[in-house]
């Protein structure tokens, strides 16, 4: 695991397509957004873990996303 430590309104590269950028810093909490291709799929982690252990996908469990996502159109 990388571990980098970013200040507000810094960004990370991942490869050539996507950047995550911190919006905000509130107490413990950081605010990210992320501009990808729309043939990445951004889900949170928590998500992940509950819909295997309720076996349903992703797309049947709703969403309550706090970061912005931003998908490019190429």
């Amino acid at each position: 695991m990388l571990v980098l430590t970013r200040k507000l309104g810094e960004q990370i590269r991942i490869g050539n397509d996507i950047i995550v950028t911190v919006l905000e810093v509130s107490g413990n909490k950081v605010r990210v957004g992320i501009d990808a291709p729309d043939n990445i799929s951004i889900v949170r982690g928590e998500l992940i873990r509950n819909t295997v252990s309720d076996e349903l996908s992703v797309e049947d469990k709703p969403i309550a996303i706090r970061m912005t996502v931003t998908h490019h159109h190429n």
